[in-house]
């Protein structure tokens, strides 16, 4: 008992005011101003027309994807050493330190090179000057 005097006690010392008031008559009006702010009917934007370019555009740009990582794979595959294809067989020449020295480089020393340049009608002020 003496608990519930003393909740009693605090009860009534507490303001029970909230801070939420309203005026007076404000819901008395209240359905018929909101049917006054509420627009009469609001219509849907009519759907967008998609050209026939923008409904296959994505499939199209799928396909040359696909495309472009097959040529790509393509080309490793051709440049593998172990594959009997020409360009793989190039790839495998390239890397070939000794048939590049031997077939590719210039075997010509430069005495010869000279010599033939001379029999065909070159000067050495011909040779300068180009």
């Amino acid at each position: 008992m003496k608990e519930d005097k003393e909740t009693n006690r605090i009860l009534t010392q507490v303001d029970h005011n909230d801070g939420m008031t309203v005026p007076d008559g404000y819901f008395a009006q209240f359905a018929a101003r909101m049917e006054e702010l509420i627009p009469e009917s609001i219509t849907p934007p009519a759907p967008a027309v998609r050209t026939t370019w923008q409904k296959i555009r994505p499939y199209v740009y799928m396909a040359a994807m696909f495309a472009g990582i097959w040529c790509m794979m393509k080309m490793f595959d051709l440049m593998r050493p172990s594959s009997p294809v020409p360009g793989a067989m190039l790839a495998e020449a390239i890397s070939d330190d000794s048939f590049m020295s031997d077939y590719y480089f210039n075997t010509l020393n430069e005495n010869e090179l000279l010599d033939n340049l001379f029999e065909e009608g070159y000067t050495p002020a011909d040779i300068i000057n180009e």
